[in-house]
C-alpha cells in the first residue's frame, strides 16, 4: 500500500500541525511574487477548470537534483498535462502529479495513490523551511518514495520541513494557486469535479 500513504501522510500531517500553520506569516505576496525567480529550469503549470491560468515554479536543482531532473523528464514527455488536484486542503495544500491514476477524465477513485514508469526516489531533505508556495514530493511512510506527486503550500507548515523534500517555490500565479477548487475537509482534502493541470513545460 505505498502509494495510499501519499495521500494518508499529508493528512496526518495535517491533523498534526495545520492550526500552528494558519498564523505563520507569508513568503510571498499575494500575488506570488515576492520571492524573486532564481536560475531555475521553470516549471511552467497552465492551469484549468474552475480558474484558469499559468503557474511558474523555480526548480531548484541545487536543493533536490535528483527530484528536479525526474519532474523535468516528465513534464517535456508531456506527463503531468491533464493531471488533477486531486486533494486540495484550504489553508494547506494542493496536491497533484499522479500521472498514473490522475488523468482527468479518467477513473479517479485510484488518485493520489500512483506514481510514474520512472523510479522512485531517495530522499533530498534540506535545510529549507515549508512556507507559503514552496513545492514539496508527496511520499508514502517510506522516506525513499517520492515519483512524481507534488504539492504547492497554500500557508507555512513548519511540521513538515525535513521530512519532504523541497523541489522549488512559485514565483508567478500564487493568486491563481489560491483559487485552486477546495476538497472535502471531511474527506481529507478529497476534490469533486478537480481543477487540473492543462499543460506543463518547462523553461530552462
Amino acid at each position: 500500500m505505498r502509494n495510499l500513504g501519499k495521500r494518508a501522510l499529508l493528512g496526518a500531517a495535517l491533523a498534526l500541525g495545520l492550526g500552528g500553520a494558519l498564523g505563520s506569516a507569508a513568503a510571498f505576496a499575494q500575488d506570488g511574487t515576492t520571492v524573486p525567480d532564481g536560475p531555475g529550469p521553470n516549471l511552467v503549470l497552465q492551469i484549468g477548470g474552475s480558474e484558469t491560468g499559468k503557474v511558474v515554479i523555480d526548480l531548484l536543482p541545487d536543493v533536490a537534483p535528483k527530484h528536479v531532473a525526474q519532474i523535468t523528464a516528465l513534464a517535456k514527455e508531456g506527463a503531468y498535462d491533464n493531471v488533477v488536484f486531486h486533494r486540495v486542503i484550504d489553508g494547506f495544500m494542493a496536491q497533484t502529479g499522479d500521472v498514473q491514476f490522475g488523468k482527468r477524465g479518467g477513473d479517479l477513485q485510484m488518485a493520489g495513490m500512483g506514481g510514474s514508469k520512472l523510479p522512485d526516489l531517495p530522499a533530498e531533505f534540506s535545510n529549507r523551511s515549508f512556507t507559503r508556495g514552496m513545492v514539496g514530493m508527496a511520499r508514502s511512510a517510506d522516506p525513499n518514495s517520492a515519483n512524481s506527486q507534488f504539492f504547492i503550500m497554500f500557508d507555512a507548515a513548519p511540521h513538515l520541513d525535513g521530512q519532504y523534500t523541497i523541489v522549488g517555490h512559485v514565483v508567478e500565479g500564487m493568486d491563481l494557486v489560491d483559487k485552486i477548487k477546495k476538497g472535502d475537509a471531511r474527506m481529507n482534502g478529497l476534490v469533486e469535479d478537480p481543477d487540473y493541470i492543462v499543460s506543463a513545460t518547462v523553461e530552462e
